[in-house]
């Protein structure tokens, strides 16, 4: 995907997520006697993990977000958002979002973009290319439509995004993730940190992932548990064209706020993440 994105994307419209830091500042457990001593590359099974989801032209999966939200002095509130992502490749995507801040979903059928405020019953539409990686690539640049989880969905240079100015990476053990036993990665960058547990069965799949945004005040944290995960859905095409509700109102889509000029040099992120 070209641009420099966000690896974990928020579908601003549908959420706002706080990038996360982690506070864990010790050794990883010792192997057991008899276990290798040498341990896996990170880098590798994160690589198999990208390489798995990317040979996968349909599916859908279920995510579970819990998002730090910093007030006062560091003082945090959690708030939830449920997600339900459909995809059929090359050129179609659904989201579905139900949170405590936002309720919201995203279609797109090939053609357009739509974004539709549950709530609120408004809409807003605009054309775009005829893949989904560069549909969302377009709707980032245009708009700044961020959508989590995205670069997982899209696929030919996913690997690359999520490694992109990583300084370090950490094999950190065996763990399970409800009930199912996973590798569990964590890798550091100059702004913010994060985890993967993947699947260590047959189908690496990303069973959890955390961010944790180590730059600003109360180191706020974004979760999400993957769920669900289907590869064989009955995806029909009207799953990802939207039919405007009785009395919706369309809206426009806004073009990217400018940001004020910095008052000196900024170590924001490099990968252009809003918060």
């Amino acid at each position: 995907m070209s641009g420099k994105r966000p690896f974990f994307l928020a579908l601003v419209a549908i959420l706002i997520l706080g990038l996360p830091g982690w506070g864990w500042t010790g050794d990883p457990v010792a192997a057991p006697p008899g276990a290798s001593q040498t341990p896996p590359d990170p880098g590798k099974i994160l690589r198999g993990m990208t390489d798995y989801l990317k040979s996968l032209q349909q599916f859908s999966f279920r995510a579970e977000v819990t998002d730090d939200q910093v007030y006062g002095q560091g003082n945090k509130l959690q708030y939830s958002l449920d997600m339900e992502l459909f995809v059929r490749r090359p050129d179609k995507l659904r989201v579905n979002g139900q949170g405590d801040l936002e309720k919201q979903d995203l279609f797109y059928d090939g053609k357009t973009l739509t974004i539709y405020h549950k709530d609120k019953n408004l809409y807003a539409t605009a054309p775009m290319p005829a893949t989904i990686e560069e549909a969302l690539t377009q709707a980032y640049k245009k708009f700044d439509i961020q959508v989590s989880l995205a670069d997982l969905l899209c696929g030919n240079d996913t690997y690359e995004f999520m490694m992109d100015d990583v300084t370090s990476s950490l094999y950190v053990g065996l763990n399970r993730v409800r009930g199912v036993l996973c590798h569990h990665l964590a890798f550091t960058q100059d702004d913010f940190n994060w985890q993967i547990w993947i699947d260590a069965g047959d189908k690496p799949l990303p069973r959890k992932m955390l961010v944790s945004q180590k730059l600003l005040p109360g180191s706020p944290q974004w979760t999400a548990y993957l769920t669900d995960w289907h590869f064989s859905p009955e995806l029909a095409d009207s799953l990802f064209t939207f039919v405007a509700p009785a009395e919706a109102r369309r809206i426009d889509f806004l073009p990217p706020s400018k940001p004020a000029a910095p008052k000196s040099k900024s170590r924001g992120s490099k990968k252009g993440r809003k918060s």
